[in-house]
């Protein structure tokens, strides 16, 4: 119906308090918001909000785009968001082959995907732009990242050779990343593209203070003019598109600040940056809707974000 923008998240199973803000959204441009999620499993949390969950395929099944195709036609999707890395390229492919005026993929092109989540790639690309980065030059503590991996999986920290060449042993060295490992404090920007003419349209840094299984469960937005600064100086330098979420790390004797790493979609904690004002649901639906938008600096600082669990009950 005309009055309604479906919306179908990939892999955005717990992201209930994301879908309810899009609900919010569609409530100030006049237009009934209903979510769609593409799962392995109808139970998810997503269920208590979304209007259906769709058995998707895995990210690695040839028959994957096609699939999709058939559900966005099918199920008459307008906007289609990524929650989880594979997604992002997936997404970033089906937009390639799949043109249709009335459907909005908010992703970054294939190669910015493939460059981000391949953390060898990223680093190689924030040196070649003058991002200062925490490379690893022969002092310890080093830490070793799964150069493609995700949420602190796999993480290895070493305080001498010894133990970085014992773990080698019975790991490829060409699927870590090694980089200094610093005392630092961690901040996140979450940061929208327009996907009409890649204005950056904001940028909201927010330290992270607690984290749990990599994902942070306590932040606070902080208007840091330095990190916007580096934050933009990115955005700026590559075709990015849509949501885009920034890590950034700053030693606590030096207070330098180094880049950690790109995700090209939606960060876990989101919510923190659009309570503070920083209305990206909005932003995507007016884009979607051909509406006007402008850059958004006018947000809330020192406002905390501490999350919580919530029990989602289902009968089978």
């Amino acid at each position: 119906m005309a009055n309604e923008i479906n919306i179908l998240f990939l892999g955005g199973a717990r992201r209930t308090s994301l879908a309810e803000r899009f609900f919010r959204a569609g409530d100030k441009v006049g237009k009934r918001v209903n979510i769609f999620s593409y799962e392995l499993s109808t139970e998810v949390p997503i269920l208590a909000v979304a209007r259906e969950i769709i058995i998707g395929r895995r990210w690695n099944d040839p028959q994957l785009l096609e699939h999709l195709k058939e559900v966005v036609e099918q199920k008459n999707i307008h906007i289609l968001l990524p929650f989880v890395d594979p997604a992002v390229e997936v997404l970033s492919r089906f937009k390639t082959g799949f043109h249709h005026p009335e459907v909005m993929v908010p992703v970054s092109d294939v190669q910015v995907a493939q460059t981000f989540f391949d953390k060898v790639l990223a680093q190689q690309w924030f040196i070649r732009h003058g991002i200062p980065v925490p490379e690893f030059k022969g002092t310890y503590p080093v830490i070793a990242k799964p150069r493609k991996g995700s949420a602190a999986k796999g993480l290895a920290v070493f305080y001498n050779e010894d133990q970085q060449m014992a773990f080698f042993q019975t790991h490829s060295a060409d699927d870590y990343l090694l980089q200094a490992y610093l005392e630092a404090d961690e901040y996140t920007v979450d940061a929208y593209v327009s996907v009409h003419d890649h204005r950056v349209l904001g940028t909201v840094p927010r330290q992270r203070i607690e984290v749990f299984n990599g994902e942070v469960v306590k932040s606070v937005t902080i208007r840091d003019e330095q990190i916007i600064r580096y934050a933009e100086k990115i955005l700026q330098a590559a075709p990015f598109e849509g949501p885009i979420t920034l890590q950034f790390l700053r030693q606590r004797t030096t207070h330098e600040l180094y880049v950690m790493e790109i995700n090209p979609r939606f960060g876990g904690g989101v919510i923190n940056s659009i309570e503070a004002g920083f209305d990206i649901p909005l932003l995507l639906l007016q884009e979607y809707m051909h509406l006007p938008v402008g850059p958004v600096s006018s947000w809330k600082e020192n406002l905390v974000m501490m999350r919580t669990f919530k029990e989602i009950f289902v009968c089978r």
